[in-house]
């Protein structure tokens, strides 16, 4: 093979054989159907490989993954910058240009290191609709420290427009970048970018203190009430159950009906089950497997409603203050 005109799929199939049966396998696991296919039929034509071969595919995929580590460190300029030091400023744009056309850069990636108290500081003077914006790009718990530091009256009013948020177009979003930094990154796509939406605000809402998500549900109970619903039944689902120390498990468990609980179980992990039976006497424990076995075959909608209706059992104990569900902010527990 000459290293020169080898397709990316003949690289990536010398770059397999190279890691062995074992790392190979784990890598696998992460691509689709196709892509194994592919590479697959590529290993299979291999006969055999040059060193100096496979020395140049395993140097470039190095830098690539180097490169792409930098990007996400400290965005594009970041990365280029390094990049030039070590290899040049011409080998340096090529791997650069080479990522950029694979790698979508997010918008506001600049401020994904930044201190979430600095960037308070930058837009809590914003209109509510441009930090919602801002907001929904960055990570969860990026968000839920600046949702949470936000006036109270803010707070609900930034939340509903990040959960009914769908698309935004490339020119809005380079204008708002452009107000928190004249040198702004690539947005690296002109289509239209997806963010915010009802599982956006649910994610922050899981990373911010108690006090903040009561705030901003009940003032969004009170302006868009189906909105609110949506919103808390994504909330704490069924599986994070796990998440409950034992005591609250038990006390959840005093305010079931059993009928609920063989059904919730019967559709969620083993891991969920095991916690519940954990922290169930023996003999009730092999009662509710004999009513899961009961039960036979159970059609979705209805075990999706007993998991709701155990979920809203776990929301009422927890604004009454008898259990705590661990999240973000102050709800660490000190013993």
């Amino acid at each position: 093979m000459n290293s020169m005109k080898l397709t990316g799929r003949q690289k990536a199939a010398m770059l397999i054989i190279s890691l062995g049966p074992e790392k190979s396998a784990s890598i696998m696991q992460h691509l689709s159907d196709e892509e194994i296919e592919q590479i697959t039929l590529e290993i299979a034509n291999v006969r055999t490989i040059k060193a100096e071969d496979l020395d140049k595919v395993l140097e470039e995929f190095s830098q690539l993954y180097m490169a792409s580590q930098y990007i996400r460190q400290g965005g594009v300029d970041y990365a280029k910058q390094v990049l030039e030091k070590a290899l040049g400023n011409e080998k340096a744009l090529f791997i650069i240009n080479r990522l950029s056309s694979n790698l979508q850069i997010k918008p506001f990636d600049f401020l994904r290191k930044a201190d979430p108290s600095q960037l308070l500081n930058f837009i809590q003077g914003e209109h509510p609709q441009t930090i919602a914006l801002i907001v929904s790009y960055l990570d969860p718990q990026q968000s839920a420290a600046i949702l949470s530091a936000l006036p109270a009256e803010t707070q609900a009013d930034v939340a509903r427009r990040i959960a009914i948020m769908d698309r935004t177009s490339p020119e809005i979003i380079k204008e708002v970048e452009s107000i928190l930094e004249r040198k702004i990154t690539s947005i690296g796509t002109q289509d239209y970018t997806s963010a915010g939406g009802i599982k956006s605000i649910v994610n922050i809402l899981n990373q911010v203190d108690r006090s903040t998500e009561k705030t901003i549900m009940e003032t969004l109970d009170l302006q868009d009430p189906d909105l609110a619903e949506e919103i808390k039944k994504l909330m704490f689902v069924f599986e994070d159950i796990i998440r409950l120390d034992d005591r609250s498990i038990q006390l959840v468990l005093r305010e079931v009906d059993s009928k609920d609980m063989a059904l919730a179980i019967k559709g969620s992990s083993d891991e969920v089950g095991e916690k519940i039976k954990h922290n169930m006497s023996k003999r009730a424990a092999k009662m509710l497997e004999e009513d899961i076995e009961f039960l036979g075959p159970v059609r979705l909608r209805d075990v999706e409603d007993a998991q709701q209706r155990i979920v809203n059992v776990i929301r009422r104990l927890e604004d009454s203050g008898e259990i705590v569900i661990s999240r973000g902010g102050g709800d660490e527990l000190i013993v």
